[in-house]
């Protein structure tokens, strides 16, 4: 086992979690997941009564004028708790139905489980439950939706037209740019292709939701029309963050003994992938050695590795921190920085955690990102030296002395909260269901 776990931790500083997840995923599947299958599959079949019980309650005793099929196995318990399970959770508050696609991989879920009022976590991996859910979909008289996203490498366009054929209407999230970098591959897959080119074939059938407005100009463009498109840039939890005090004994042991160094602390917290720039954070932290750089997240790529960005002596990687916990470590932060680098993956980028530092009430630097331009709380940097020059400024920002820009900060962040997010997707779904 200690031989095991010793490999896996090998891969994972070597690859980063997405890629050793994915090995993982098939070594599993090769040497457990075929065994578990077939327990499940039993387990299934002397249980279906049951099992179906559990469906048609969800279906039958629910409060909720829609249905959204959430599809592909982003999971729900994952490192990255981001826009997906905050938009199901929203839009489950405005009488929608959500039926949420799981993953082994992150979920104990083994076929159907409630979250919460109007919220169900589903695991469709047993042919005959994804059988019996859909039969079961099939007698509900009320509009239902197939929620996707773009970026899904899991669901097949056979599977988006075999909804749509059957009075689903498609719910397409066009969150980031199709760069098979996202996913760590070196081709796009055939499936995003195919989704993505019908979705711009079909206006009636397909409802788009983009993130950015390189996205909405993007996809408009291809169909020739705004009709069925809305803009809903990324949001933030807002009192998960903005309620958040100060407590140094919640932390590592590690983040604590950079705490008490007493230095301004200059934070990131986030994917550590391609689209990092470690060049300027090097830069910076070398101009700068009285301040601490703390980096929080997942290794995404080998990027991290291959940049050498630890041997800096006052930049301090703590690793991934759990999304309830990571207000805890933020708040600490002096500065919040997005040092990404320009690109096709960062210009269709409308920063989620941009809208976090708001509400934690943080001057926020960030590169020149189109996105990130939008907000009046952000401090723009066009290169390395004004990097460094608005980490100069931004120390001297205080609340006593600058309330102005505090409340800036508060205004923006209330004025993207997820609620706000999920508002104007239930305005594309109810403009579809008034036609």
């Amino acid at each position: 086992m200690k031989e095991k776990l010793s490999k896996f931790i090998s891969v994972l500083k070597k690859d980063g979690i997405f890629k050793t997840m994915h090995k993982t995923y098939k070594y599993c599947m090769a040497n457990y997941i075929n065994k578990i299958n077939f327990i499940r599959r039993i387990e299934f079949k002397l249980h279906k009564k049951a099992i179906l019980e559990s469906v048609r309650k969800a279906l039958e005793n629910s409060n909720y004028d829609r249905i959204l099929v959430w599809r592909g196995s982003f999971g729900w318990n994952v490192p990255l708790y981001q826009r997906p399970q905050h938009i199901a959770r929203c839009l489950s508050d405005m009488n929608c139905l959500i039926l949420y696609e799981v993953t082994r991989m992150t979920d104990k879920t083994k076929f159907i489980d409630k979250f919460k009022d109007n919220l169900f976590l589903v695991n469709y991996e047993i042919k005959g439950f994804e059988e019996l859910i859909w039969n079961e979909l099939q007698k509900v008289n009320k509009p239902k939706y197939l929620q996707l996203y773009s970026t899904c490498w899991d669901v097949s366009d056979t599977t988006v037209k075999k909804y749509v054929d059957n009075g689903f209407k498609l719910l397409y999230e066009y969150i980031d740019d199709l760069n098979p970098a996202l996913a760590g591959t070196k081709e796009l897959p055939e499936n995003v292709k195919k989704i993505h080119e019908y979705v711009c074939k079909n206006i009636q059938n397909a409802l788009v939701v983009t993130s950015a407005d390189k996205l909405f100009e993007d996809i408009s463009t291809k169909r020739k029309s705004e009709e069925n498109i809305v803009l809903s840039s990324n949001g933030v939890e807002y009192n998960h963050f903005a309620k958040v005090k100060k407590n140094k004994q919640v932390l590592s042991k590690k983040y604590q003994a950079i705490i008490d160094q007493k230095k301004p602390i200059i934070g990131y917290y986030g994917a550590l992938a391609s689209w990092f720039d470690y060049d300027l954070v090097k830069k910076l932290a070398e101009k700068r050695s009285d301040i601490n750089i703390v980096l929080i997240g997942i290794k995404y790529d080998n990027s991290f590795d291959e940049s050498k960005i630890e041997d800096v002596q006052n930049v301090h990687y703590i690793g991934p921190v759990n999304y309830n916990d990571l207000p805890k470590y933020a708040v600490f932060f002096d500065v919040c920085t997005i040092p990404f680098v320009l690109n096709d993956i960062t210009v269709a980028t409308n920063p989620l955690k941009a809208f976090e530092y708001m509400a934690l009430e943080k001057p926020i630097i960030t590169t020149a990102m189109k996105e990130c331009k939008k907000y009046k709380s952000i401090f723009i940097a066009n290169n390395a030296e004004e990097f460094i020059s608005l980490t100069d400024k931004a120390l001297k920002i205080n609340k006593k002395n600058n309330k102005d820009y505090y409340e800036l900060l508060k205004k923006e962040a209330l004025d993207n909260t997820w609620n706000k997010k999920a508002e104007e997707i239930m305005y594309l779904l109810k403009k579809e269901e008034n036609k």
